[in-house]
């Protein structure tokens, strides 16, 4: 008997389907994800340069980042000259 592989992730997709709202979000976070990131290729960015360069709400960039720091994509750097904000930039993983 031949045993079918990822059967159980299959069944599991068609009987529990994600939904639409869940996909959109993922999506979104994402598109924010990635122009984070491209903003920071060009430099080390605080919260309120990222808001303006994005043009994002300073809130909404706080919590993209903060997801990027958790899941080691984005690592803070030095404080700004008035001691008020971190620059993020890119972590390097290794010897990129």
């Amino acid at each position: 008997m031949e045993i079918e592989k990822g059967k159980t992730a299959k069944y599991l997709k068609e009987k529990r389907p994600v939904p639409k709202a869940v996909t959109e979000q993922l999506k979104q976070f994402t598109k924010t994800k990635k122009n984070i990131l491209n903003a920071l290729k060009e430099g080390d960015k605080t919260i309120p340069q990222l808001a303006e360069a994005l043009d994002m709400p300073k809130d909404e960039v706080v919590f993209q980042l903060m997801s990027l720091l958790k899941y080691g994509f984005v690592e803070t750097g030095e404080i700004d000259d008035m001691d008020e904000y971190f620059y993020y930039k890119i972590k390097r993983h290794g010897n990129n």
